[in-house]
């Protein structure tokens, strides 16, 4: 879907959980400049515009790989001291008729060819969650409800979700997600769509095993243990003090959407750095 703009928030709410898939011709950005971020720069973003143009702001290379290849920061093994501290921004224009999909695939051949990154794939048993319906009967929490017909505005792939009011959040149309660090909105979304930010906040692979099909308006609050608050991505504001009687994402996920996590082991793919080098500025 091709939007305006992109917080890191937002992408990781889009995430598939997957990989993308290597292509022996993959697409790749026309020109690229690449600049260390300003040193007082805060958030991090990405902006599409009209012309196959991209920007990305204040962005380290390690959320790079996370974009590029559609993974969390968990899956990724090694690599050089400055992966997760220095930062960068971007200016891409890739040619007028390159989909909003191959991003991703652009950016993959962005970093291996200025960043001279190389990584291999290995697949590891690891404890995973699998979330499970958590009542025998099925049904569904109180902030876990199917959508109805006509209930949501469709959105304009070509114009993206309009800008919030200041101070308010964001209207959400069909397929909408939102995530403050204690509140996720969705309106007519798939279960799955869950599954990238539960996997980036618990620091572990998740997994659908709910077999709930259709879409679902969903509302959930809960308090964010430290480790949670480490995994937020850091353009999304620093929460308030926590309430210590709040509940745990776990319990939230029970009581509100009627939802549980059950730990198992399972296979999770780890992307190893080969290796990594600074660019040159340019």
């Amino acid at each position: 879907m091709r939007v305006m703009l992109w917080t890191v928030g937002c992408l990781l709410l889009t995430l598939t959980g997957g990989a993308t898939a290597q292509t022996d011709a993959r697409p790749e950005f026309e020109v690229a400049s690449i600049k260390p971020a300003a040193p007082d720069a805060r958030g991090m973003f990405i902006r599409p515009t009209p012309g196959g143009r991209v920007n990305i702001t204040n962005m380290t290379l390690k959320e790079l790989i996370v974009i590029a290849w559609r993974i969390q920061p968990f899956q990724i093994s090694g690599g050089p001291a400055w992966l997760d501290s220095v930062h960068y921004d971007i200016a891409a224009k890739s040619e007028d008729s390159s989909k909003p999909s191959e991003m991703p695939l652009m950016l993959q051949s962005l970093l291996k060819d200025r960043f001279q990154l190389t990584l291999h794939r290995e697949t590891k048993e690891l404890p995973i969650y699998a979330l499970v319906m958590a009542k025998k009967d099925g049904k569904l929490g109180p902030r876990l409800t199917e959508s109805k017909e006509g209930g949501c505005t469709p959105l304009d792939p070509s114009k993206g979700p309009p800008p919030p009011e200041p101070g308010k959040p964001p209207t959400l149309g069909c397929g909408g997600l939102f995530m403050q660090p204690r509140l996720l909105r969705g309106t007519g979304v798939t279960i799955d769509r869950l599954i990238p930010m539960l996997s980036r906040l618990l620091g572990r692979t998740v997994v659908d095993k709910t077999e709930l099909t259709g879409k679902f308006d969903i509302t959930m609050e809960w308090t964010p243990d430290e480790f949670q608050s480490m995994q937020l991505p850091p353009d999304l504001p620093k929460p308030p003090s926590a309430d210590p009687a709040g509940p745990s994402i776990f319990s939230a996920l029970q009581e509100q959407l009627g939802l549980r996590l059950e730990s198992q082991k399972g296979p999770v793919e780890i992307f190893v750095i080969d290796h990594a080098e600074k660019p040159s500025d340019n």
